[in-house]
């Protein structure tokens, strides 16, 4: 159900997707997005496709903006060597610049590693409930491939079960490392 949301905001086939004015506050992912375009609020928030790109546009522009500088000041420092005077104003510092690159680089560093996190996260839910409980409740609309309801809770009691046994044994394992032994199990 997300994968159209997600493919509907994208940039279409005129380009990429407006940016905000300067001056203006820029959206939650650095750009303001039309009436039209505008995916639920939640969408936005939590899915880490949309906001990496949404966020593509912003390192494109980040990287000509760090190389200008970059130019400007290579200019000015050979002008300087050269013993010229400058002739253009103050120009931008290249760290800041360069810490803007490195933030947005940072933002879809994390934005595809929840991808990737959410991705397994899927496939290991599928490999190990494969079967879905019917929503319907009509009983001609039930899917083939799911689960009866009865069956799933049973399934979700033997998961939770093992889930406990192996806490319980997590837990014994390490008393016995650090030598505490549980006050019933060491009296008389």
């Amino acid at each position: 159900p997300i994968a159209p949301q997600v493919a509907a905001v994208g940039p279409g086939p005129g380009g990429p997707p407006p940016q905000a004015p300067p001056g203006q506050p820029q959206h939650l992912f650095g750009q303001s997005l039309g009436p039209a375009q505008q995916p639920p609020q939640q969408l936005q928030d939590f899915d880490p496709v949309q906001k990496y790109r949404m966020l593509i546009p912003q390192l494109k522009e980040s990287l000509q903006n760090l190389m200008k500088v970059a130019a400007q000041n290579l200019i000015q420092n050979t002008n300087i060597d050269n013993g010229q005077k400058s002739a253009d104003g103050p120009v931008q510092r290249f760290d800041k610049s360069l810490e803007e690159f490195y933030g947005l680089c940072d933002q879809l560093e994390l934005c595809l590693r929840l991808a990737y996190e959410c991705l397994s996260q899927s496939f290991d839910s599928a490999k190990h409930s494969p079967t879905l409980v019917p929503t319907a409740t009509k009983p001609d609309a039930v899917q083939t491939e799911s689960l009866p309801y009865t069956q799933y809770l049973s399934m979700i009691k033997t998961q939770i079960s093992c889930a406990k046994d192996i806490h319980n044994a997590l837990l014994e394992c390490s008393k016995k490392i650090t030598g505490k032994v549980p006050p019933n199990q060491g009296g008389l």
